[in-house]
């Protein structure tokens, strides 16, 4: 099974849309509750750091028997250094970001922890790809 949702960037009305659907999707597989936390948790990182940060964006699911592959592909600014963006803490998020609750700069470091694969790539200018796996068996 494969989903597309567009992402629109500094749209938080709609932040989090994409990882609400999905939750019901895999509630309706009966995907056991821990690992639909830890999908939903890592997305909806995702979906909130390309609101924030990009201009636009999709976020690309596909869900097989043993495992869940997550695309997330942003047109943004990129990210300069990754190894300082998984920093706990670290954010680049304007003022007016931070002050509706977001940017806190748990992002990605969430995204790893909920993962059981993380690769982020990204070109400053043109924009990042985060692509992350959680298996279904529960093995990490």
């Amino acid at each position: 099974m494969k989903f597309k949702y567009e992402i629109e960037g500094g749209n938080f009305s709609k932040a989090g849309n994409a990882s609400s659907e999905v939750k019901k999707i895999l509630k309706q597989l009966n995907v056991p509750p821990p690992i639909i936390k830890r999908l939903v948790v890592a997305l909806y990182e995702g979906e909130v750091n390309v609101v924030a940060h990009a201009w636009n964006g999709c976020i690309y699911v596909e869900i097989e028997p043993e495992r869940i592959d997550v695309k997330i592909e942003d047109k943004g600014p990129g990210i300069p250094d990754i190894e300082q963006a998984m920093q706990e803490g670290f954010s680049t998020a304007s003022q007016a970001v931070r002050e509706m609750g977001f940017g806190a700069g748990m992002g990605l470091p969430n995204m790893k922890k909920n993962a059981d694969q993380l690769n982020i790539s990204s070109k400053v200018g043109k924009g990042t790809i985060v692509e992350l796996v959680i298996f279904l068996n529960g093995k990490r």
